[in-house]
């Protein structure tokens, strides 16, 4: 009798395996949860790797203040089903306490925003290995991250100082001060993530799935309209059906024209895609190596 695992089962596998490290060689992990599909994807293998357990570990969301009101709905919804323990870190706050400065303009976002606000909530509840749901194929800065990403006392992250990790043994060694970010789903692509979350039917934000909403064309992306965005004359409001690939604050995040209002749609729809999922986050569109500059400081 063979004994054979599908692709998907040997990520599922392979994700609950790294989850299970990180309980083991730290003493305060955590996962970064913002409400978007990897990260609900890693809340669900968390939940599979200790089963019947509860998570043993709390979930951490950087709030910008100008999330989609559905993300926040879904995340309260969703700690409460679980159990779990939410710590939350305001970016507003960072602003109030002059840690931070407020972008303005047309295209301002509080993106850049949350790595200070990360790097203090991890500060402050001393988390020694924050879990995210990035993946290698996501964007090119992500593509070199190893499942174990060592910062140093300052959160930052060396591109050049990345340890081996032979025969999947993680290092995870670090001096006081110093963390871990741990990514479990490294080796998914966005296809995996659809297919996965049609397998297992997990339940995701209405952002994800077409609906009618309205909507201005900026910066050649549908953006959703929103009180944090200031519509220009030459800006025409127009309702129409679009869907998020991926989440972020409201204000950078764009949507695509889509019928797909279901998750066998969207796997369709995914497989014939010929842009990358990030190709409408304007905060990518900042520069070449805007990703990696914003990890080198200490970014997801």
């Amino acid at each position: 009798m063979r004994y054979t695992l599908t692709h998907l089962k040997e990520l599922e596998a392979e994700a609950i395996y790294v989850i299970r490290e990180v309980f083991a060689q730290f003493e305060n992990p955590a996962i970064l949860f913002s409400g978007g599909k990897d990260s609900i994807v890693l809340t669900h293998l968390a939940k599979k790797a200790f089963w019947p357990s509860k998570i043993p570990f709390p979930l951490v969301h950087i709030d910008t203040g100008h999330n989609f009101p559905e993300t926040i709905a879904f995340r309260d919804q969703l700690v409460e089903n679980l159990g779990v323990r939410l710590l939350v870190g305001s970016v507003q706050k960072s602003i109030d306490d002059g840690a931070v400065r407020e972008e303005t303009g047309k295209n301002a976002s509080r993106n850049a925003l949350q790595t200070v606000t990360l790097l203090d909530t991890i500060e402050e509840f001393q988390i020694d290995a924050a879990m995210g749901g990035a993946r290698r194929d996501e964007e090119k800065a992500r593509a070199k991250e190893r499942f174990f990403s060592h910062r140093d006392d300052f959160g930052q992250w060396d591109p050049k100082n990345q340890r081996p990790e032979l025969w999947n043994l993680f290092n995870g060694k670090k001096n006081m001060g110093e963390h871990f970010r741990v990514f479990p789903i490294s080796n998914w692509t966005e296809m995996d993530v659809w297919q996965y979350i049609l397998l297992e039917n997990i339940d995701i934000p209405s952002l994800y799935i077409a609906h009618e909403r309205e909507v201005i064309f900026r910066n050649n992306t549908w953006l959703p309209v929103s009180e944090f965005i200031t519509i220009e004359e030459h800006e025409k409001v127009e309702s129409r059906m679009i869907r998020f690939r991926t989440l972020g604050d409201i204000t950078i995040t764009g949507g695509i024209d889509s019928d797909a209002d279901t998750l066998e749609k969207i796997v369709q729809e995914v497989a014939s895609a010929r842009q990358t999922e990030r190709g409408n986050r304007a905060d990518d569109k900042r520069g070449e190596t805007a990703m990696e500059d914003r990890k080198k400081q200490g970014y997801f």
